[in-house]
């Protein structure tokens, strides 16, 4: 590098552009250059100057711009170029975001990196559709989890989840959901509440609930695909009651 160049992390929110923070916009603001993904509203960009430059390298649904070792390798190339590198991510970079790689790859090259936090779809999410992750004397905790693992089996601890009273979040978990649902009905679990939220905190944000015996064959008629976010749990039931709808698709 001629210069030390400088990597900032920024996690851009769950949707709405206007959940990226006030830190996050100065970032944007500064960038030389910014690699964004594919969840990211592109009201985002226009916070940039005009010099600036968008590149996207988003990844959805198995079908990559670039793979994860490409965007690493971009960013050791970048850093000989630009003084400022945002990598804009939706969400938080450290939930499911694969910050560390991006990271390592920045300091093998001596570039500064900086993180803008971000709010995670899975606080989010549930909170647009007015479903609390924890209820006095409901739920006292929850997990957040992959429905996705890179060798494409579930993650050990959806098992372990579902042996909790937790409340249960995952993500990236529809191309799934059968082998899921069936992890929760081994545990006999049938009659757990289930919400699934496709698109949340956007203005195409639809949701879905009933029991996990018939979240999937809703889910099917409904056409919910990714990205979802799943709940599973007693707090499901608190949504009609604090959100004030009368009407809601489900089949509790």
């Amino acid at each position: 590098m001629t210069q030390q160049s400088t990597l900032i992390l920024v996690g851009a929110g769950p949707g709405d552009p206007d959940l990226i923070t006030v830190k996050g916009i100065k970032a944007l603001k500064e960038a030389d250059i910014v690699l964004y993904d594919a969840l990211i509203d592109p009201e985002l960009l226009y916070y940039c100057k005009k010099a600036c430059i968008k590149q996207y390298v988003g990844k959805r649904a198995g079908q990559h711009s670039l793979t994860q070792k490409e965007i690493c390798n971009l960013i050791i190339k970048l850093s000989n170029k630009y003084k400022i590198i945002v990598r804009l991510k939706g969400g938080d970079s450290f939930v499911f975001g694969r910050a560390t790689e991006e990271i390592e790859a920045a300091r093998s090259v001596g570039m500064e990196v900086k993180v803008v936090q971000g709010i995670s779809s899975a606080l989010a999410v549930p909170a647009s559709a007015f479903i609390p992750l924890t209820s006095r004397g409901i739920s006292q905790s929850f997990w957040v989890a992959t429905g996705t693992t890179k060798d494409g089996k579930l993650s050990k601890d959806i098992y372990l989840a579902a042996q909790s009273t937790a409340t249960i979040v995952l993500l990236m978990a529809m191309n799934h959901l059968p082998e899921i649902m069936s992890v929760f009905l081994n545990y006999n679990r049938g009659n757990t509440p289930v919400a699934i939220i496709q698109e949340g905190c956007t203005g195409r944000q639809k949701m879905i609930c009933a029991d996990v015996n018939n979240i999937c064959r809703l889910a099917e008629e409904h056409q919910m695909s990714n990205p979802s976010v799943v709940i599973i749990g007693d707090v499901v039931l608190s949504q009609q009651e604090l959100s004030g709808i009368v009407s809601l698709k489900q089949a509790i």
